[in-house]
């Protein structure tokens, strides 16, 4: 009976892991098809500026309902690094915290799907103010929420097996992820000082930004697969 119990145990150990690996692959498939689809509403909607427009101009006029997609593939992809990254850092309030950021900036990018922008130069509108109000709200907390998971990826894995034999490499990737995540923050200062200024490249700036954080969550979906040993704990 004992020996069963153990046996269930080990198999549902294996299947979440494996869980867990997959989830990660789906994030950085994600990340790929998001850019692709950014790249490909560049082609769509030649008349709009890349230095500056917005990206959630796209969601204005023609294939309006192609960005919003984006948006909400936005959402899973956090999601789901948000899973991972639950599943495979070592529990703590720093990490807590940095989920909690992770998983609102998710909601709010998804929830930009359902309130348009209004075209830069164009008078604001209800829709136009909500959709403003959760991008501000979603880019503080990536900003943030990156910095403080990058800080929780270190905490308490030094000590495991083989992750002290390849410790180079782990702190090589965590100073990556640190690096890309200060990175990011610098962009949405940069984007913040930017904005409602007339002429002004925010277009460009946003653009920077949310490809660092993609870059992010990219890396560190890549990190959590590729370190099957600390998921499977």
């Amino acid at each position: 009976m004992t020996a069963g119990l153990s046996q269930a145990r080990a198999r549902g150990g294996a299947r979440i892991a494996i869980g867990t690996r997959t989830m990660a692959r789906l994030t950085l498939a994600g990340v790929g098809v998001y850019v692709a689809v950014d790249v490909l509403l560049a082609f769509l909607r030649p008349g709009y500026s890349l230095v500056y427009n917005a990206e959630s101009d796209y969601g204005r006029g023609p294939w309006f309902w192609v960005m919003d997609l984006n948006f909400l593939l936005r959402c899973a992809l956090s999601v789901a690094l948000a899973i991972v990254l639950a599943r495979v850092v070592q529990p703590s309030r720093t990490l807590r915290t940095g989920l909690s950021l992770l998983v609102t900036w998710a909601i709010c990018s998804g929830l930009l799907a359902f309130f348009a922008d209004d075209i830069e130069g164009q008078p604001v509108h209800g829709s136009g103010k909500v959709h403003l109000a959760l991008a501000f709200v979603a880019f503080t907390c990536v900003a943030i929420g990156t910095i403080v998971l990058s800080r929780a990826f270190g905490s308490g894995q030094e000590g495991s097996g083989r992750e002290g034999r390849s410790g180079g490499s782990s702190q090589a990737g965590r100073s990556a992820l640190l690096a890309l995540s200060v990175a990011g923050a610098v962009a949405y200062l940069l984007l913040g000082a930017v904005t409602g200024h007339k002429h002004a490249p925010d277009g460009l700036y946003e653009r920077i930004f949310l490809g660092l954080e993609l870059a992010w969550i990219a890396l560190a979906a890549w990190y959590a697969a590729a370190r099957p040993e600390v998921s499977l704990r």
